[in-house]
């Protein structure tokens, strides 16, 4: 394990020797067959199967650490820390489904000819080099390593000291098993260092680094576009919103309401904020506050919610920016969908939000209006997921207004170049 405590010259000359094998192998992976990719994600999926025992040895490691140096920690953190049988299983079965999706490098997505003759085009390429910083969760490893082997990516990652010794037997039991599958190991740096200053080393290196994606809290997404010299992609918090509509089933709203909030919280995905249209609002109001408490949430509301269930805890300016990740909700009626939707751009954070209604017009509007990577009509915010958006698996959820908006799966790891074919033409 390398220390904390190494100095400064030590640690950039360690991140800067991962940074050029990894650009190395970039180079190799671009001209690997999609046949040989799938060997080595079966291989990667086998040998998580059969080390499970090893995985969890390791994770017990970290979450004793974690106890000791923070009794307190919240369940949230120690849920996304926390590998079982169970969730190792989930994790090497996201990595056949990876198997079984079609390769994109090499995609023409568009060919057009030229009055002159030239036929030109555009095919998909891999990025190169991805940088990954992320926290508590060792899943993210085994995630960000398939996706980048199967679109001929190159990546690095860093995660949390939290997380340290079950992250280095993930990435030595992935090196190991693409290398029996006659792919370099390097395409895989795992960096070891838990200094911040680690941070800092990786954004300067954009001579090897092509994208940088953070996945964490505030400080850590701060730190990396304070520093970065390449493009980031990233998304921040997720304060998501339900609007319920005066034209919705109120059966169906209060069931998505009940599931997008109870059914995993401490994702960024869980439902944080829900609006209900006045004209509704006292006929929903008291069934579906009292089937969130009657599951543990704690439920909020404004003056409005309050007039009709008094001991609702009152709301305050703070919560309407607060990001819970726990069984906390709030509640707000609105005027109409105009007012719900100005309310979701001004305190949403572009990841996810939704609609209950019956009514074509009125979905349409606000799938148009709301400036999210997600925007959903009768149906729960928790399906913001790469897996359950069919991509296998994600590198993470893009709210930024560069490449694509929302779970980044393998096309997202790719760009496209220009090519021209010709005859001799000449200008």
């Amino acid at each position: 394990m390398i220390r904390l405590s190494m100095d400064n010259t030590h640690i950039t000359q360690i991140i800067l020797d991962q940074a050029k094998k990894a650009k190395l192998a970039s180079f190799k992976q671009r001209s690997i067959s999609t046949t040989q990719k799938n060997h080595a994600l079966k291989e990667i999926a086998d040998s998580l199967f059969k080390n499970s025992n090893k995985i969890i040895d390791a994770n017990r490691l970290d979450m004793d650490a974690l106890m000791i140096d923070n009794p307190t920690v919240s369940n949230v953190i120690k849920n996304r820390l926390l590998l079982t049988p169970e969730k190792i299983n989930a994790i090497a079965k996201g990595v056949m489904d990876i198997i079984n999706l079609p390769d994109p490098i090499g995609e023409v997505v568009k060919m057009t000819v030229r009055p002159n003759g030239l036929r030109i085009g555009k095919i998909r390429i891999p990025i190169g080099v991805i940088c990954c910083i992320y926290e508590s969760r060792p899943n993210v490893t085994v995630d960000i390593a398939a996706l980048a082997l199967k679109s001929g990516n190159a990546c690095i990652l860093r995660g949390g000291k939290e997380s340290l010794h079950t992250n280095i037997v993930l990435s030595n039991l992935i090196k190991e098993a693409v290398q029996s599958a006659g792919i370099s190991p390097d395409f895989l740096q795992m960096v070891s260092v838990t200094d911040h200053v680690a941070v800092a080393e990786l954004a300067k290196l954009d001579k090897y680094i092509d994208l940088m994606i953070p996945r964490g809290g505030e400080k850590l997404i701060d730190a990396v576009c304070a520093h970065a010299r390449m493009p980031v992609l990233s998304h921040r918090q997720g304060i998501t919103h339900i609007y319920v509509s005066k034209n919705a089933d109120l059966t169906m709203a209060k069931k998505i309401v009940c599931n997008a909030k109870v059914s995993n919280p401490s994702t960024c995905n869980s439902l944080e904020k829900v609006l209900v249209d006045e004209s509704i609002a006292h006929i929903i109001l008291p069934d579906l506050i009292k089937e969130l408490r009657d599951v543990g949430v704690e439920v909020r509301g404004c003056e409005k919610t309050q007039a009709i269930i008094p001991d609702v805890i009152p709301a305050t300016d703070t919560d309407w920016v607060t990001e819970y990740l726990d069984l906390k909700i709030t509640i707000k009626v609105v005027n109409d969908l105009s007012e719900a939707i100005d309310h979701i751009n001004t305190f949403g954070t572009h990841l996810a939000d939704g609609i209950i209604t019956e009514d074509y017009n009125e979905s349409w509007k606000f799938i148009n209006s709301v400036d999210s990577a997600a925007t959903y009509v009768n149906a729960s915010t928790r399906f913001t997921d790469g897996n359950e958006f069919g991509l296998g698996a994600e590198i993470g959820i893009n709210t930024s207004k560069i490449h694509g908006m929302g779970p980044m799966g393998l096309e997202e790891l790719t760009v496209t170049k220009y090519i021209v074919f010709g005859q001799g033409q000449i200008r």
